[in-house]
């Protein structure tokens, strides 16, 4: 009998940890490739700044678009397959992480991007991937993805670490420290000012604790905390685009399309190595 030919894999069950602007352009890539088991966790309060593109927005309104793909908040694991059956992503209040091994997802991707490992162990998926510092290939995951902008940005490393964090923020058109705006002390945070809105250095573009924090340089809000949400002391509360082009803001970085790429890369190589074991055991049988 002739051998079975390869074939796509017809399913796979994704979970990704965190539902911020790194770890949505990485549904965001895996969706357009045709999956559709995507589970997104984040806590009770998500701090994303680019609201505009992260659909742990969810949390706060029960459902987001980015880029035309919609993600809606779910309550259980009912309403989770609910969800994957109408082609939406689902996200889910779920620190602890408990969704991973009561729906044996095939994929588990830690996208929180804490620059260290909260967690994640290598068992906890058939493939287990991380993103940036503070995990070890072979150790903390099967798989660690470079998220420092450069030449390895997007990097898949089996073996080792990625590149140290350097505590800059990424180069935007000569500005670095400059475009990113932090919270004065912890406290509560109040925006003057919407994504894509133009601003001038000098300006408030939100208080916190009544503490205004003032634009460093001129150009268009490019992300910005939700009001009325407590923040820590330091955090990152915005973020200004230098380039000044408002559609930047509603999009996918180029940054995160990338982690997306590299990880719908690993995430494919996994599903025909899966696949073509299944299909040589099926000839072995027959």
């Amino acid at each position: 009998m002739a051998d079975k030919k390869l074939s796509i894999p017809s399913s796979c069950r994704i979970i990704i940890k965190g539902g911020g602007e790194m770890a949505s352009g990485i549904a965001v890539r895996l969706y357009r490739a045709g999956i559709r088991e995507i589970l997104l966790l984040e806590t009770h309060a998500p701090l994303a700044v680019r609201r505009s593109v992260s659909f742990c927005q969810a949390v706060y309104d029960g459902e987001q678009q980015v880029e035309g793909i919609s993600a809606r908040l779910a309550q259980n694991a009912q309403e989770i397959a609910k969800l994957w059956r109408q082609e939406m992503l689902a996200v889910a209040v779920d620190p602890e992480w408990l969704l991973l091994r009561l729906l044996r997802s095939h994929v588990s991707i830690d996208a929180i991007m804490a620059k260290r490992n909260l967690g994640t162990k290598l068992d906890e998926a058939p493939l287990v991937l991380a993103l940036g510092p503070g995990f070890t290939a072979g150790v903390d995951a099967h798989a660690v993805i470079e998220t420092r902008r450069g030449h390895n940005l997007g990097r898949i490393y089996t073996v080792g670490m990625a590149e140290a964090d350097t505590g800059v923020p990424g180069d935007i058109s000569g500005y670095t420290h400059e475009r990113v705006l932090r919270a004065p002390e912890a406290g509560v945070a109040e925006s003057r000012k919407q994504i894509g809105e133009a601003v001038r250095t000098g300006e408030t573009v939100l208080t916190v604790n009544g503490i205004p924090v003032i634009a460093g340089i001129d150009g268009v809000i490019r992300g910005i905390i939700r009001s009325g949400i407590n923040v820590p002391a330091s955090a990152k509360v915005g973020d200004i685009d230098p380039r000044g082009e408002p559609a930047y803001c509603l999009s996918v970085s180029e940054k995160a399309r990338s982690l997306g790429g590299a990880a719908l890369e690993a995430v494919c190589a996994f599903l025909w190595r899966r696949h073509a074991a299944r299909i040589l055991r099926e000839n072995a049988r027959t």
